[in-house]
């Protein structure tokens, strides 16, 4: 039923959120917003704003590579004539729903979806600044012939996101506190404060150009909207085998409510899919992969550092994944990887990934595998990321203690068997491969905070896009300018990838060899190494230039067609 009422509400929204006016002959004041079931009808309309599959597993920043790059990586991003983001549509469905939802008479029923609808409206704005930084702070639904409200300014960051924190504070204050993994409820909307306080607290931290205060304000707003979940809400981290747990939680069909706060809901009954598993195994979709620095990241079973090895630049495949972190080999496939209800051994199909590293996260059963025929649920807010986000802000204001780590980290290690961050070692000798990645964080927290990114890193990969986020939020642009790598391999030659005695991949120069069974692949063309035949990391994109801008591409540009609609409008900076 549930599912149902969705897909109906969401044909609703899409003829009632026009910027405009909502449709008199779709939906009037008059005769709707009388009955608990009309609230909730018309707030589920919102739920398609939330990410969709591909929002949520498409990551392709430097974590997740492909053949191809975004103009965000090349630099190349230009102002667009329109749209680029700057549309307002959702937000008037969310303005008039609020300036409604008082006709009903049963007012606990009010509450609670006004609650839904402010929710909704902080997810909205918090993206909005995210991408532009001051925007416009709207509260009501604006008319077509409301000059002025069509023509504001842009309002100061600082106020909008103080809205934004009013928002989730109404909302957390009188949502369901059930726990619904495909409904709002109070803990959804502390998982949204959690996430954009930790944003928000970090941004203006890393952000002096911006000469934003405050920084201390959200950071503990994410500190106090993490500690409610962690102690009130049931939630815990999914435990199984640790050398299969991770990989089971994401390729579970039905969301693991235990961990999931929100998904995105996918079913065959419904048909309604998504993509997932014929992206990771076909050429089709850039062929991604695990980028090498990620790869390295990855601890040793025992905690200790894989870059600390000597000779770990020139390891091979086989080597380079032996005692690591499980989560690596429950992200990619390596030596021994079976698909699930399956018992034959598969090794990485590079006609699939340009890194060698091909991904499992996420991925189901193989009948699924058909094109846009997948129905593993998509997670939007989990516990994991809560933990992560509770320990990176009590790290970067300075209060973070071992206990905390206890309580956070360690929840997302034990999942896997892995031993815990030691705060007192990490600050004694901070890792110099992760602070070469990392040139902006000072302090006494240093070497903690560099493990946290790394666990934050490793278990957050290829969900949300918080990557990007990440990087954009540390202002470590510069991430984004390296030469993406892959696996390593020192010349032509053939290779048995796992260690069974038969030969799976060849990397050949001059004529073509024959290899029943081997993955064949032309040096130069099919396959680009380093030092070419001397060999080297497979390298990605070689020719194309990726640039970033410090003084300009931490924000998008504005559309020069709102530019002209509304002259009060001004442009980010240096676009």
């Amino acid at each position: 039923m549930k599912k149902i009422l969705l897909t109906l509400a969401i044909a609703i929204g899409m003829v009632s959120c026009n910027l405009d006016q909502l449709p008199e002959d779709a939906i009037s004041p008059e005769t709707f917003f009388k009955t608990e079931n009309d609230l909730i009808l018309y707030t589920n309309s919102f739920y398609s704003v939330l990410p969709s599959a591909e929002d949520v597993y498409n990551e392709d920043v430097d974590n997740v590579v492909k053949n191809s790059l975004r103009d965000e990586l090349q630099g190349t991003r230009v102002v667009p004539t329109s749209d680029g983001g700057w549309k307002w549509d959702p937000l008037r469905n969310i303005n008039y729903f609020l300036a409604n939802s008082d006709k009903c008479a049963d007012k606990k029923a009010v509450a609670k979806y006004n609650g839904v609808a402010r929710f909704f409206r902080a997810y909205f704005y918090f993206n909005m600044v995210k991408k532009f930084g001051d925007v416009p702070w709207y509260s009501k639904a604006i008319e077509s012939n409301d000059q002025e409200m069509l023509n504001k300014a842009r309002d100061p960051r600082a106020m909008v996101m103080d809205s934004v924190l009013a928002d989730l504070d109404y909302a957390i204050a009188n949502l369901d506190g059930s726990r619904q993994v495909t409904m709002i409820t109070k803990w959804t909307a502390l998982a949204l404060k959690s996430r954009m306080g930790l944003y928000e607290g970090t941004f203006r931290k890393y952000h002096p150009e911006f000469k934003l205060s405050g920084s201390d304000k959200f950071l503990d707003a994410s500190i106090s909207a993490s500690e409610d979940l962690m102690k009130n809400s049931g939630y815990t981290i999914y435990k199984a085998t640790p050398s299969t747990a991770y990989q089971k939680f994401f390729s579970s069909d039905n969301a693991i409510a235990d961990e999931v706060i929100l998904a995105r809901d996918f079913s065959d009954e419904l048909q309604v899919y998504h993509n997932l598993n014929y992206y990771t195994m076909t050429a089709s979709y850039g062929k991604p992969g695990l980028e090498k620095k990620l790869v390295n990241s990855y601890l040793m079973a025992d905690g200790s550092r894989f870059t600390d090895i000597k000779g770990y630049e020139t390891m091979q495949f086989y080597d380079e994944v032996q005692k690591r972190d499980p989560r690596l080999t429950q992200t990619i496939r390596t030596p021994g990887y079976t698909r699930i209800g399956e018992t034959a051994p598969l090794v990485q199909e590079f006609g699939a990934t340009v890194t060698g590293y091909q991904l499992i996260k996420f991925v189901s059963a193989p009948k699924w595998d058909t094109f846009s025929k997948d129905i593993t649920d998509m997670p939007i807010f989990r516990y994991g990321e809560v933990l992560m986000n509770y320990a990176e802000a009590k790290a970067e204001r300075g209060t973070l203690t071992q206990g905390d780590l206890d309580k956070s980290t360690k929840l997302t290690r034990d999942r896997v068997g892995m031993p815990n961050i030691n705060m007192a070692m990490a600050n004694s000798n901070p890792d110099p491969y992760q602070a070469q990645q990392y040139s902006q964080i000072t302090g006494s927290n240093v070497g903690v905070i560099l493990e946290i990114r790394r666990e934050r890193r490793v278990e957050l990969v290829m969900e949300n896009f918080f990557r990007w986020d990440d990087i954009i939020r540390w202002k470590e642009g510069q991430i984004l300018t390296k030469q993406y790598k892959g696996m390593y391999f020192p010349g032509p030659g053939s290779y048995d990838l796992d260690k069974n005695g038969k030969v799976d991949l060849v990397i050949y120069e001059g004529d073509k060899p024959t290899v029943p069974g081997a993955q064949i692949l032309k040096l130069g063309s099919e396959i680009l190494l380093e030092n070419g035949n001397k060999g080297g990391n497979i390298v990605i994109n070689e020719h194309i230039t990726k640039k970033f801008n410090e003084a300009r591409d931490y924000l998008y540009p504005i559309p020069t067609q709102e530019l002209l609609l509304n002259p009060k409008l001004v442009q980010n900076p240096n676009w």
